[in-house]
């Protein structure tokens, strides 16, 4: 059975700077993607950023140069462990943020298919 457990998130003033940690247990991380996607208070959900298991890295354009994902240790067995470092946040980052493994999102839904994660939020204060 896959489980999907965020930690990190809270709140932080505009400028300010979380780390948001993954850990996925079950899943075997061979041609699949593990990665954060967001939710902000009446909008959409919208990828964050992913991690192929062939090293591809994906930013959605709002965050590139100020987040950075990493796998934090090399996947031991069924165990992957992804952070998500947030820099100079702002307020519309603000937003529910769900770690998940093979997401897949449609027409502005998380959770449609793949493992998630209960979501952790993030607020930033302007």
């Amino acid at each position: 059975e896959v489980h999907v457990v965020e930690s990190g998130g809270g709140s932080v003033q505009a400028g300010g700077s979380l780390t948001l940690s993954c850990t996925v247990t079950g899943f075997t991380f061979y041609d699949a993607v593990v990665g954060w996607y967001r939710q902000p208070p009446g909008d959409l959900c919208e990828l964050v950023s992913t991690i192929h298991s062939n090293g591809e890295i994906i930013y959605t354009d709002s965050v590139k140069g100020r987040f950075s994902i990493s796998l934090d240790n090399a996947p031991d067995n069924d165990k992957i462990t992804v952070s998500l470092q947030m820099n100079s946040l702002k307020f519309e980052d603000t937003a529910v943020y769900y770690c998940a493994a093979d997401g897949i999102i449609q027409g502005g839904f998380c959770k449609v298919g793949g493992y998630w994660g209960q979501g952790t939020q993030v607020t930033v204060s302007s």
